[in-house]
């Protein structure tokens, strides 16, 4: 699984015009499944971007977590992120999970940060041509990937 984490001052997500959801301070995250992902990494990156202390003290220290903080974090799939550009000038996506498996996983992820912040996340519509408007704080711009921990 990779994400991109993005702290903002605010997120929303539009389908076919219709605002379906919003945050104010707190985390955007992209969240692509890759083929193989399993419900050990949806647990593991939830547990990690839940405590990443990427919020600043008064000395501009990453001091907090999304957590501390009590901010909002809103999930967006985006199987985009397991684009392959090797080859030629049109990315290949084929590393990425069949839609009901990466759906389920995305699910997955979304329950356990629940569970990690203890509140509703807001999320994307999986699988819908989404427009997303954020107000990135920094901007703080963090990549992980399930599969590169030690």
């Amino acid at each position: 699984m990779k994400a991109v984490v993005q702290r903002v001052k605010c997120a929303s997500v539009a389908v076919s015009g219709e605002n379906t959801a919003k945050i104010k301070e707190g985390l955007l995250v992209l969240l692509g499944v890759e083929k193989g992902d399993q419900e050990k990494d949806a647990v593991y990156l939830a547990a990690k971007i839940s405590n990443m202390r990427i919020f600043s003290d008064e000395n501009g220290k990453f001091s907090f977590s999304v957590k501390d903080t009590g901010g909002e974090i809103m999930v967006v799939s985006q199987f985009t992120l397991l684009a392959d550009t090797k080859k030629g000038n049109r990315p290949s996506f084929t590393s990425a999970e069949a839609p009901v498996i990466a759906n389920e996983l995305y699910l997955s992820f979304c329950k356990n940060t629940e569970l990690e912040i203890g509140k509703s996340v807001m999320k994307g519509i999986f699988g819908a041509d989404m427009l997303v408007s954020i107000e990135n704080d920094g901007p703080v711009t963090i990549i992980i990937d399930s599969r590169q921990k030690l």
